[in-house]
Formats: C-alpha cells, sequence, structure tokens
C-alpha cells in the first residue's frame, strides 16, 4: 500500500507548541498541587494533633498519582499506538485539567468531615490516569515530526514544559501567598485550581489544527500498528522498557527534591520563610527552562546518551554541596544552589531522556514503550522521594546526609541503565529486523 506524502505538514512551530503548551498545562497541574501539598493542605485536608502526620499523609496523596500513572500510561498509550497520539492527547489534556479545577472547589475537612479527603484523593487518581498518558503523548508529538539532525531539540521542548509548568504554578501561589494567611488558606490557594481550566481551553484549541504524526499515518497505512501494544512490548521490548526505567530515577527524585522537597525541608526544618522557599524554586524553573533546549541542541552535536550520563554524574557530585548550601540559612545561598540543582545539572538528564528512550523503540510499540519505562521510573523515584526524604529527615534526627545518599544513588542507577541503552536499541532493531521478515515470508 502507498503511503500518503501529499498531505500537507503544519508548521514546526505550531508542532512545538502543541507539545509545549499540553505539556506546560499538565505539570501546571501536577506541581501546583504538589505545593499546595506542602503548604497548605496537611492542615486544610488531613488535620491531626501531630503536624509530621499531617504532612506525611499529604505527601502520601501527592505520591499516590505516581502509582497511578502507569495505569493511565497503559489505558492511554494503547489508544495512542492503536488509533492515534492526537486523539488521546485531548482525553489526557481533558482529564488532567478538569480534576485540578475541581480540586480547587473541593470543601475541607472542617466542613464536610472524612469525605474531603476522599474526594481529594479520587481527584488526584483522575489526575494521575491524565498525565500518564500525556507525557508520552506530547513527546512523541515534536519526535515524530522532528527533522532527523534536530530530534534532540524537538525531544527537550515538552521537557520544557516542567519547568514552565513548575514556574507558572510557583508564581500563582506565591502571588496568593500575599494574601494575609487567613485569606490564602480559605480561598487564595483555590485559584490557580480553578483558573486552570483557561489553560486548558487554550491547549485544546492549539491542538485542534495539529493532524496525526507521520510515522503514526505511515506505520497505519503500512499496517504496521500493532494490535496488543502492551502485550507486544513487555515480550519484545523488555529491555528497552527496562533502559527507560532506569534512565528516569536520575531524572525524577533528585528533581521532586530540589521543586517540591526543598520547600517543606526549608520552611519547617531550616526556618527560611514560605516567600523565599518558593522564589528559590521558581529561579531554578527559569534557568532550567531555557538551559533544557540548550542541553537537546547539544545532544543533537554530541549524541543523547553522552550529555545525559554528564548530567547525570554532575547531580551526583552536588548532593553534600546542595545540602551544605542550605544548611548556611542564608536566603540567596538557597536560591543559588537550588538554580545549579534544578536548573544547571539537571536539565541535561531531562532534555534528553525523551529522545535518548524514544529511539530505542520502533514506531509501533513507541508510545506505549517508553510512557510505560517513563511512567514506571516515576512511581518508583519520584512519587516516592518526597516522602522518602521526609521520613529520613525525620528518623534521622533532621540530618540531611542519608537524604543526600539517597539522591547519589539514584543518579548511580541511571549511570548504569543509560550506559546499556544501546544494547537494548540493538536487541529492538534485531527484532524489528525478524517481524519484516516475517512479514515478508508471509506475504510470498
Amino acid at each position: 500500500m502507498s503511503v500518503d506524502t501529499t498531505r500537507e505538514r503544519p508548521p514546526r512551530a505550531k508542532i512545538l507548541a502543541a507539545s509545549l503548551t499540553g505539556s506546560t498545562i499538565e505539570w501546571f497541574d501536577f506541581f501546583l498541587y504538589g505545593t499546595a501539598a506542602a503548604l497548605v493542605f496537611d492542615e486544610l485536608f488531613f488535620p491531626s494533633e501531630d503536624p509530621f502526620v499531617s504532612l506525611m499523609l499529604s505527601y502520601l496523596t501527592f505520591s499516590l498519582t505516581f502509582f497511578i500513572r502507569p495505569l493511565g500510561g497503559v489505558l492511554f498509550s494503547h489508544i495512542g499506538d492503536r488509533i492515534g497520539r492526537k486523539k488521546t492527547l485531548v482525553i489526557t489534556l481533558s482529564l488532567m485539567g478538569g480534576a485540578t479545577m475541581l480540586i480547587g472547589l473541593l470543601p475541607t475537612y472542617e466542613s464536610v468531615g472524612i469525605l474531603a479527603p476522599i474526594l481529594l484523593v479520587v481527584l488526584r487518581i483522575v489526575q494521575g490516569m491524565g498525565i500518564g498518558g500525556e507525557w508520552g503523548g506530547a513527546l512523541l508529538l515534536a519526535y515524530e515530526y522532528a527533522p532527523r539532525n534536530r530530534r534532540g531539540l524537538f525531544g527537550s521542548v515538552p521537557q520544557m514544559g516542567i519547568t514552565s509548568g513548575m514556574l507558572l504554578a510557583s508564581l500563582a501561589l506565591t502571588l496568593m501567598s500575599l494574601l494575609p494567611d487567613e485569606q490564602f488558606e480559605t480561598w487564595g490557594w483555590r485559584v490557580p485550581f480553578v483558573a486552570s481550566v483557561l489553560l486548558v481551553l487554550l491547549g485544546l484549541w492549539i491542538r485542534s489544527g495539529i493532524d496525526e504524526t507521520p510515522s503514526f499515518r505511515k506505520a497505519r497505512e503500512e499496517g504496521g500498528v500493532a494490535r496488543l501494544p502492551v502485550v507486544e512490548t513487555f515480550r519484545f521490548h523488555w529491555r528497552a522498557v527496562l533502559v527507560t526505567v532506569g534512565a528516569k530515577v536520575a531524572e525524577t527524585a533528585p528533581f521532586y527534591i530540589f521543586g517540591t522537597f526543598v520547600v517543606g525541608y526549608a520552611t519547617g526544618t531550616l526556618s527560611f520563610d514560605d516567600t523565599t522557599a518558593l522564589n528559590a524554586v521558581t529561579a531554578g524553573a527559569i534557568v532550567a527552562t531555557v538551559c533544557i533546549p540548550l542541553s537537546g541542541r547539544l545532544s543533537d552535536t554530541f549524541g543523547r546518551q553522552r550529555v545525559y550520563l554528564v548530567g547525570a554524574v554532575l547531580l551526583a557530585l552536588f548532593t553534600v554541596p546542595y545540602f551544605l548550601m542550605l544548611d548556611t540559612g542564608v536566603p540567596l545561598v538557597l536560591v543559588l544552589a537550588t538554580v545549579l540543582g534544578l536548573g544547571v545539572f539537571w536539565p541535561p538528564v531531562t532534555a534528553t531522556i525523551g529522545t535518548l528512550c524514544s529511539e530505542i523503540f520502533s514506531t509501533r510499540v513507541r508510545y506505549t514503550g517508553v510512557t510505560l519505562g517513563y511512567q514506571i521510573g516515576a512511581a518508583a523515584a519520584g512519587g516516592t522521594a518526597p516522602l522518602i526524604a521526609t521520613w529520613l529527615l525525620s528518623r534521622f534526627d533532621d540530618s540531611w546526609m542519608p537524604i543526600a545518599a539517597y539522591m547519589a544513588l539514584t543518579a548511580v542507577v541511571s549511570i548504569v541503565a543509560v550506559s546499556l541503552a544501546h544494547r537494548a536499541s540493538n536487541a529492538e532493531e534485531r527484532h524489528l529486523a525478524g517481524t519484516e521478515e516475517g512479514g515478508e515470508r508471509a506475504g510470498a
């Protein structure tokens, strides 16, 4: 069957805008919750005589989403590999945005008792399902439209959505935190949640003019769409999934320490004020948003694996200096530490992970493969990071040394995994060659 090559491609700027906008909205919603969990949700939804218990329960609901994300990933990546990337992205964006708006309208524990945290958990599950399928689609929208010599740059654009979303969430809550404490706790924190529906409408409008990616259209027209993508992925592509899981560990655990845990640690253990802690995260997110596409472009010149490994090594080496800088108690040093960790050392890892992992999967299972690996890794290392760090802090009498060791360990895991990426890619090529050969024999 001939492949339709007459269809006009949308401008690259529109493709990148569609990928970045959706990713930014998804992560804005996600980080909005993470920051609110550290600041107000412990008291509003999980009141307790022990503040530590309240904070742990609040972080637990934040972590819950990570364990739901693989389920959402399985569901929506199946749709993405069977039906198409575009339709899947509309569903995931709508789910995430709708759940976020409703969280902003929830009654508190004081108003309705135990029903309040139950409803919060339900909406968190919906959020997790949406974001579980969103990232893979946003990534492939950019990657599968990219010129071959710019895949690193294009693949880094959805990753800019992580820090862009964090930046918007931090700015929104920083603005609201200027209100008197009573007003912020009563209604101020709700405003960014409810207002996020406007961003969702913008994202859906931008994506409405985007067609399916050329790679997926070609696979569909040539009969190369997998019947059961998740089964095929686990049966023939498990090595590549494991590499993706391992690569995600250092991309996600240090990130949530730098971007989420630091807020509670700086304001609780070190006695920084809320505004200073949020400003530090904001500054780190701004620098990271610039450094991510630069790192992606460097990977087009020097290779994904090399750029990723440089970033992972830097993260491992920075863990101890990071906490030493925080311990000075100086606001400017807190900002500098966050900028270095989140804004400079982390971008080479996050900028390359999407393209690196996409290149070790074939088109027929690419959505499923990168999504499963990414979301399983996020559940194992990202959702648990603030929880583990908070527990280690309590268990070892407010000592940061175990947290630094934990962060360094995550970097080592990823360094080993990404070092094996070429082996996984070779196995993928052998399987693909065998599939094509089998198809030719069947055709004969």
